[in-house]
C-alpha cells in the first residue's frame, strides 16, 4: 500500500512539475504585436481551411461519393 502511494506521489509531483515549467514558459513568451497577430490568425485560417478540404475530400471520395453529391442537390 506504501509502495502504491509513493507512485501516486511521484506521478503527481512530475505532472505538477511539468504543468508549472510550462506555464512559466508562456508567461514569459514576448507579447506578440500585430504583424505576429495578423501572421498567427492567418496560419489558423489556413489550418482550419485545410481541415475542412481534408473532410469534404474524404466524404465525397468514398465509394457512396456520387450519391453524397445526388442527395445535397
Amino acid at each position: 500500500m506504501v509502495r502504491v502511494l509513493l507512485a501516486l506521489a511521484g506521478v503527481v509531483l512530475i505532472l505538477t512539475w511539468s504543468v508549472t515549467k510550462l506555464v512559466r514558459r508562456d508567461r514569459r513568451r514576448a507579447p506578440g504585436g500585430p504583424e505576429a497577430r495578423r501572421i498567427e490568425a492567418r496560419a489558423t485560417r489556413g489550418l482550419r481551411d485545410t481541415r475542412r478540404q481534408a473532410h469534404a475530400y474524404h466524404h465525397f471520395n468514398d465509394i457512396n461519393g456520387v450519391s453524397a453529391l445526388r442527395d445535397r442537390d
